[in-house]
């Protein structure tokens, strides 16, 4: 089969198409046969070998597909070759197949297509996990999302509304911003025009926001905590802006507020159960139109690279996706 292949940690152009052997379905896994597979920020840092994990080498990036299952290893129940699919595999999707845990995998409703879904479930589940499990987002808190064009970004500000907050979107230009309000945004700030913490205190009236959701990191993020209101919980998705960001520890004391870790990957290992059941969650309200993944590019496997540098490079609002192997609209 054909994978984009990494053999040593360095810049993103080093990756290379090749052939390589096809996965086994070993006891406990599936194997999948790709359609699209999502990009996302993480995946360049991998790549690089920055990420705050480090698989062993040589390896294919890509932690989400979508596609139809080929075959199922010993002990797997509930799967079977020929259904369709999203899964979240960490390593391996940039290729035509990739063998993932059972418990990482969902089926696809009817109404789903593939390129929707292949950039779906890292977004959307690291946004749920986020504001429902870590933040405990409230009826009626005011939710600041930073990055809000992006796909971690969009997701939190439809899931901020699905969960009844009113949302305070923050992007770096006035196209992004309006995505942001497309999405459901109640207000919008573009940090790159006006003052981030000062435009949060006009429009919350000096008392801060309940929750801020922060994906970007750097200069923003001390912004973002000294605009928390008193038992506000700062919750810290990655680092877009490109370094792991120092905060105002005593700003989360004369607060009384939290700093928060959000890890989905690994939470989703350590309790498939629970994400299971956010995952249908997050199926039925894809299903009732609460949610619009907003997918501008498809590229093919071929042209990893060159997508993988734009997500990089912060070029594209939303998601990229790959298409690789049988059809898109299967």
């Amino acid at each position: 089969m054909k994978a984009m292949i990494c053999r040593s940690f360095a810049a993103i152009e080093n990756l290379r198409l090749e052939t390589v052997d096809d996965p086994v379905a070993t006891p406990g896994t599936a194997v999948i046969d790709v359609i699209a597979s999502g990009i996302n920020f993480p995946d360049g840092l991998i790549v690089q070998g920055k990420y705050q994990t480090q698989p062993p080498l040589p390896f294919s990036p890509g932690s989400e597909v979508a596609g139809v299952v080929r075959k199922v290893g010993e002990g797997v129940a509930g799967l079977s070759a020929g259904e369709r699919v999203l899964a979240f595999c960490g390593t391996g999707g940039y290729a035509e197949a990739v063998a993932v845990p059972a418990t990482q995998i969902w089926r696809l409703p009817e109404t789903v297509d593939c390129v929707q879904a292949a950039g779906f479930i890292v977004s959307y589940g690291t946004a749920w996990h986020a504001l429902r499990d870590r933040a405990r987002l409230r009826r009626g808190e005011t939710l600041l999302v930073l990055g809000a064009a992006g796909g971690v970004g969009l997701a939190a500000v439809e899931l901020g509304k699905v969960l009844g907050a009113r949302v305070i979107a923050a992007a770096s230009s006035p196209k992004r911003v309006a995505l942001a309000r497309e999405h459901g945004a109640d207000e919008v700030i573009d940090y790159t025009a006006e003052g981030l913490r000062r435009r949060v205190k006009e429009l919350t009236g000096g008392r801060g926001v309940d929750v801020a959701y922060d994906p970007i990191g750097g200069t923003l993020a001390e912004e973002a905590v000294r605009s928390l209101a008193w038992q506000g919980r700062y919750v810290i998705i990655g680092f877009a802006a490109g370094e792991i960001h120092k905060i105002p520890a005593n700003q989360l004391l004369l607060k009384s507020a939290d700093a928060l870790g959000v890890i989905w990957g690994a939470s989703l290992r350590s309790d498939p159960a629970r994400h299971a059941a956010h995952v249908a969650e997050l199926l039925e309200l894809y299903a009732r139109a609460a949610l619009r993944p907003h997918i501008p590019e498809t590229h093919p496997l071929a042209g990893a690279v060159d997508a993988l540098r734009r997500v990089m490079d912060r070029k594209v609002m939303g998601k990229v996706v790959l298409i690789s192997g049988r059809e898109a609209n299967s």
